[in-house]
């Protein structure tokens, strides 16, 4: 493992990661001079979450240790990756961008942001079972010689680096701050496929840890490499280590997400049969049992 000082010391640009912060940070704080504007008390603890934890993670992982030995090191390359797909929008999913745009951007703006979120491939990717199988897809290509590509193209990481925080916080903020509207029946299908994706991320970075092969084809390290550096088969399985913990850890959060909103749901639903006279409740059961509107006589 890298000593403390290479750690704290590894710095490297990454302008494509520049160039999200920068809208993030602007797009974010317009949100908040507007919400001032119209006198809305918004939390302190959401602003922090979203610049401090999403943001801060983000630009640590662009511009530090991951960031700059991914394309020398595989365990440094998973832990960049993975925590984009996964963590940082966890943590952006935090500070509730999405309420703040609501909130703030007026009928029109609001109409907006609803037509992006409703639109096809946006409802695609914030489904759980599509998340479920995007990642293990991602995850999968790790095993095979094109990791090396991923790894070592400038291309690719100027890719991977716009496109993988996008599909991630598409995956996420969605199912974070739009449960309100689901029904209990479809919140326990929702957690049964973040089930069967917290088994199945896990393939990927079991096999990758015992494999004892070199998976990528790079059986040899290139350059004059610090000291402390892995050789490729310990390199490969430290990366399905981080692989394996990262995705199985951050399925956790959204399960106890899932059980809290089942409640709340389950709550409502309750609340609302109470508010029911014997003559809807008798009209419900006649639609349930297929008789419609139509008396038993």
């Amino acid at each position: 493992m890298p000593p403390l000082d290479a750690v704290l010391g590894a710095w490297s640009m990454n302008w494509p990661a520049l160039v999200i912060l920068i809208a993030a940070v602007a797009l974010y704080s317009k949100g908040l001079i507007a919400a001032k504007r119209r006198d809305i008390r918004w939390p302190l603890w959401n602003s922090f979450a979203f610049f401090a934890l999403g943001l801060g993670s983000f630009a640590a992982l662009s511009f530090g240790f991951p960031g700059t030995y991914s394309h020398d090191l595989r365990w440094a390359f998973t832990l960049k990756v993975t925590s984009y797909l996964f963590v940082v929008p966890l943590l952006v999913g935090l500070g509730k961008p999405l309420t703040l745009a609501r909130q703030t951007l007026g009928p029109a703006g609001a109409a907006r942001v609803e037509a992006v979120l409703g639109h096809r491939l946006v409802r695609m990717l914030s489904n759980t079972l599509v998340a479920a199988l995007l990642g293990l897809a991602m995850f999968t290509v790790f095993l095979t010689p094109f990791f090396y590509v991923l790894r070592t193209n400038p291309a690719a990481d100027v890719i991977l680096t716009l496109l993988v925080p996008v599909m991630g916080l598409l995956m996420t903020v969605p199912i974070m701050e739009d449960g309100a509207g689901r029904t209990s029946s479809l919140i326990v299908v929702e957690f049964i496929f973040v089930f069967i994706e917290l088994l199945a991320d896990a393939v990927p970075g079991v096999l990758m840890r015992l494999s004892p092969g070199i998976l990528d084809g790079a059986t040899s390290v290139l350059g004059n490499q610090p000291g402390w550096f892995p050789s490729p088969l310990r390199d490969q399985q430290l990366a399905g280590d981080l692989m394996w913990f990262l995705a199985e850890i951050v399925d956790l959060p959204l399960i106890i997400l899932m059980f809290v909103r089942f409640s709340r749901s389950d709550k409502h639903e309750a609340k609302s049969f109470d508010d029911l006279s014997d003559e809807e409740i008798e009209a419900l059961n006649r639609a349930h049992l297929g008789q419609g509107g139509r008396s038993l006589d």
